[in-house]
């Protein structure tokens, strides 16, 4: 799965830089959304493996503070990404004489430096919280990875205190931006029920299914880890769902959101063809 998830999300930026036709606000968030799918798996995964490898399950406290800045920043720029992406979608489709005027290229690399600055200052935010705290003699996490909320509950502080912090911060800004796509998804499809033709009409729902499915499977399990008060006594649960989301997803999201469309196979054909000989 790693390695699929490799081969098509690094498929989807080398068909995006090298087509001069992908030059697009929509193909620049693509490109980003493959290449912070690799960074966020590659996080975690490799790590993972190691460890099965060896039979040795330790990490240094470094390495530790190290995925946990990682993961955030990756994980929090794939959120904003997903977000601005089904607007794009809903502008595209719902207003596409305004389109190009709303997302032009200036605005949209705006947004995506705007994304990276608050992901690193966010990220950056919870490695010196983690930095302040002092854990307990149980240093023993239920998890594959640092996870952030399991590593809190280490910490020697009260469990509300420590749930607050770990839910207001991270949980709003997922619930926010699952709200944003939400209304996006909301007017493409009051959109597509007005369409009159069977075909586009199924053709366009097909598309706006398997994006939602994506969307659900991320938010949904991601969610549901942080928002689990029993997290800590059903570790099982929440490692299941903390793989769907670090591991499934991203591996899916080239098939979903790329290697259907049009203009990438174009793409990829154009950059997989043979140049003729001269001679």
């Amino acid at each position: 799965m790693y390695l699929i998830t490799l081969t098509g999300n690094l498929l989807i930026i080398l068909a995006t830089i090298t087509d001069s036709h992908l030059y697009t606000p929509m193909y620049a968030f693509l490109s980003n959304l493959s290449f912070c799918d690799i960074c966020f798996t590659s996080t975690t995964v490799p790590k993972m493996l190691l460890n099965i490898y060896v039979q040795n399950k330790t990490i240094t406290y470094d390495g530790c503070l190290a995925q946990i800045h990682f993961f955030i920043l990756f994980g929090e720029l794939v959120i904003f990404l997903l977000s601005v992406m089904a607007y794009d979608w809903y502008m595209a489709i719902c207003h596409p004489l305004h389109y190009m005027v709303i997302m032009n290229p200036w605005l949209c690399g705006m947004v995506l430096l705007t994304f990276w600055i608050l992901s690193v200052l966010d990220s950056l935010f919870w490695v010196l919280l983690i930095l302040r705290l002092s854990f307990c003699s149980n240093m023993e996490i239920h998890h594959f990875f640092c996870e952030i909320n399991q590593v809190v509950q280490l910490a020697c502080l009260d469990t509300l205190y420590k749930i607050i912090k770990t839910y207001l911060t991270t949980g709003l800004m997922g619930i926010i931006s699952f709200s944003g796509i939400l209304y996006s998804y909301s007017q493409i499809i009051s959109f597509i029920l007005k369409i009159t033709s069977t075909r586009g009409k199924y053709k366009a729902f097909s598309t706006c299914g398997s994006h939602l499915s994506i969307v659900f499977l991320f938010y949904g399990t991601g969610l549901g880890v942080y928002f689990s008060l029993a997290s800590t006594h059903n570790s099982n649960a929440s490692t299941t769902a903390s793989v769907i989301y670090t591991v499934v997803t991203p591996m899916l999201n080239p098939f979903i959101y790329s290697l259907r469309n049009k203009d990438i196979k174009r793409a990829l054909k154009h950059l997989f063809s043979t140049v003729p000989s001269n001679e």
